[in-house]
């Protein structure tokens, strides 16, 4: 009868394990729909709020910012005074930007409201990994990566669909109101399922680490952000990228001195090489899904004349090739490890961006689902081999610190493929168009249709010419070729990385890996454990 009862109460608390990692799931869900569906609702707050272009810009660039300043500092005050506490109040925050947001009456007080959603995803994006860590041991953390995983990527997709369906029955708010039932859910979850967990709180608060990363990501984020609108020899551009190096640069140092403090990055887990290798991966990932995500939505609204809700739902194809890549890495990864997976999923990726540059004006969508399905499977596997790797290798004592680092990287990679190709873009757009001569544009009509392909289709249109309509689409199919080739490049490298760095993490025929763990890691993880149990 007392095993019976044992087996009750181990079913019970493993079922609280997976039902608080579903509440974490959701919450990343909510961050990665916020970080897309913004983009299609643009053009009705340009005009309800009277906003510039610069200020149109800001919008997304002050989440950004904050999001990528605030990472490490987060995840290390989340080690240190508790997970779960951070969580609450970073869904708190993030809950009431997303009211803010929606009950913004001018444009200085929504940049202020997203300001304040890049605080709350700061503080969430690295404490959900970590709560991977902490609630799971080491043969079922691969299932539960894949599902913060999924959730993570299956928003930015979703964003447009979700976005494109509010819009045609609601005001521009929904959007973010939408949050607010996933977020008290969430709360509720969290508040009631998630134990728990400190690291080492031994040593003083290293706040002089903190401001240097900080500062550091800020500025080099900032500086990447605004390159491409600017010029990359723009004054406050160059301040921010050598300013963001310098910063860096001394954190990197004061990291290396022992002064007795708390380390903002524990140097121990960058001399990690499965840690060091599966955040750069991650990174490299990042790099080449961003900027595919930032292109194709353009590629669709104005070379095959999709409105939002058929741009969104045309992005369904990225969205199932992710899900069948991360099922498919799931099952295969015991047996294959992430350095065979990992690798074969950025061929893959290489394979279809050489496919999608191969687009014409009269393509049509048929080719392009195909692509974006194999970009989806191919590059998202390889993002999760990188992150799965790079989180086995955490002790449980440094799984929120960890975990903002990792983000940190992915934050990086993803501001420079939208900021970097996004500008390769633009030039070849831009060059692209008849200038000059017979039938061709002045400088100022350039201008003009040269700000991204949608407004220039509009134009053309305006102007009934179809043959102009057809010179920016072909200009624009130009640019898009080009930036597709140079994410065939990113993920070829990112193949050879995989290969060359990657540990080899199969499990052999006795349930071992190949590679085993170090016994004091392990330690540490187990010891971990039990006092978050406890």
């Amino acid at each position: 009868m007392r095993a019976s009862n044992t087996t009750k109460f181990h079913l019970t608390e493993d079922a609280r394990r997976w039902a608080a990692l579903a509440a974490t799931a959701l919450t990343v869900l909510v961050i990665g729909l916020d970080t897309t569906i913004l983009n299609v609702a643009l053009p009705d707050i340009a005009v309800d709020l009277g906003a510039s272009n610069a200020q149109l810009q800001w919008f997304a660039d002050s989440y950004l910012l904050v999001l990528g300043a605030l990472l490490l500092p987060a995840g290390m005050l989340g080690d240190r005074y508790g997970r779960k506490r951070f969580t609450v109040g970073g869904l708190v925050v993030f809950g009431a930007g997303s009211l803010w947001c929606a009950l913004a009456t001018s444009a200085s007080g929504l940049i202020g409201a997203r300001t304040l959603l890049g605080v709350g995803a700061a503080v969430l994006i690295p404490l959900a990994m970590s709560s991977v860590v902490v609630l799971f041991e080491a043969h079922e953390r691969t299932r539960a990566i894949g599902v913060i995983g999924a959730s993570t990527m299956l928003g930015l997709p979703l964003g447009p669909i979700l976005a494109g369906v509010l819009l045609q029955h609601y005001w521009w708010g929904a959007v973010f109101l939408v949050n607010l039932p996933v977020i008290a859910v969430a709360l509720v979850a969290v508040a009631t399922l998630l134990p728990e967990s400190t690291g080492d709180r031994g040593r003083r608060l290293d706040l002089v680490g903190i401001l240097l990363s900080s500062g550091a990501l800020a500025a080099a984020t900032f500086g990447v952000i605004e390159g491409p609108e600017r010029g990359w020899s723009d004054t406050l551009v160059l301040a921010g990228l050598i300013g963001g190096g310098a910063l860096g640069g001394g954190f990197v140092r004061w990291q290396q001195c022992d002064r007795g403090l708390e380390p903002v990055v524990d140097p121990a887990l960058w001399g990690e090489p499965a840690f060091r290798w599966g955040g750069v991966t991650a990174a490299t990932a990042s790099l080449a899904f961003f900027g595919a995500m930032f292109v194709v939505p353009q590629y669709l609204r104005g070379v095959l004349g999709a409105d939002a809700l058929g741009t969104g739902l045309r992005s369904i194809p990225m969205v199932v090739g992710l899900l069948v890549g991360l099922r498919t890495t799931m099952a295969l990864l015991p047996r294959f490890g992430s350095r065979t997976l990992g690798a074969a999923g950025f061929a893959i990726g290489a394979a279809a961006f050489v496919l999608g540059s191969r687009v014409t004006v009269e393509s049509g969508y048929l080719v392009t689902g195909i692509w974006t399905f194999a970009v989806g499977s191919g590059v998202g596997a390889a993002l999760f081999c990188g992150q799965n790797c790079a989180l086995g290798a955490l002790p449980r004592a440094r799984a929120a610190t960890g975990s903002a680092l990792i983000q940190a990287l992915r934050q990086v990679g993803s501001v420079l493929g939208i900021a970097v190709l996004g500008a390769l873009l633009n030039a070849v757009y831009r060059s692209g168009l008849p200038v000059g001569g017979t039938g061709g544009l002045s400088a100022g009509q350039v201008a003009a249709l040269g700000q991204n392909v949608t407004s220039g289709v509009a134009g053309a249109a305006r102007s009934g010419s179809a043959a102009l309509e057809r010179a920016v689409q072909s200009a624009f199919v130009g640019g898009l070729s080009a930036t597709l080739w140079v994410s065939a490049a990113v993920c070829l490298a990112g193949a050879c990385l995989v290969w060359v760095a990657l540990p080899d993490d199969r499990v052999t025929s006795r349930g071992e890996a190949a590679v085993p763990a170090q016994p004091a890691q392990e330690a540490q993880s187990s010891h971990a454990l039990d006092a978050a149990a406890d």
